[in-house]
């Protein structure tokens, strides 16, 4: 469940650099996690995601590893890749950045937490939370005083959403600061 300690073994997180590439696309394999979105709904504006959903979105998204710029941290069990949590400063995302229901509540600079994915083998085992704390810590080392995130309020069905739950999120420490729908929150974590 989302809110429990981690059941997994031998758990390490790294954030994804150039040398982990192929890790991560072992994760997230042919289809690119999620029908060919490679991460990158929320980084491109919604015409140019459909447009170059699939193959175009993975080369997207290596270009940005291959810059230098870390989209995310990968959890590994025993030395497989087997979740990916995306985090980045808010502005790297220029659909959540024009969002009507996920707009700023304030001035202040965040770094936001807009998707998981978890290898169907080791879901509902708190690797959520557990990516959402090494996600915490890899902003704190980047000099981040703020992490935030956009979770469902309820696993409705048993379902979880790409961006997460608000329970896993309380497990990693964050709280409630905004509840822009009836089942969306904004939750945050200071540092």
């Amino acid at each position: 469940m989302a809110g429990e300690p981690c059941s997994l073994p031998g758990l390490e997180f790294w954030p994804v650099t150039p040398d982990r590439w192929k890790d991560l696309e072992m994760l997230f394999g042919e289809r690119g996690a999620c029908a060919g979105c490679w991460c990158m709904w929320w980084r491109l504006p919604r015409s140019q995601w459909v447009r170059q959903r699939g193959e175009a979105n993975r080369r997207a998204l290596k270009q940005l590893v291959d810059s230098g710029e870390i989209p995310g941290i990968l959890a590994y069990s025993q030395g497989r890749p087997v979740g990916w949590c995306s985090v980045s400063r808010r502005e790297a995302f220029a659909s959540l950045e024009r969002s009507r229901v996920l707009k700023r509540i304030d001035d202040q600079p965040v770094w936001s937490v807009v998707c998981f994915f978890v290898d169907r083998a080791f879901r509902r085992r708190g690797l959520t939370a557990a990516l959402l704390k090494a996600a915490v810590e890899f902003v704190r080392s980047q000099g981040g005083k703020t992490v935030e995130g956009y979770p469902l309020a309820t696993e409705e069905g048993g379902i979880s959403s790409f961006m997460g739950v608000a329970s896993a999120f309380r497990a990693a420490g964050f709280v409630e600061v905004a509840q822009p729908t009836k089942r969306r929150y904004v939750m945050r974590c200071y540092l």
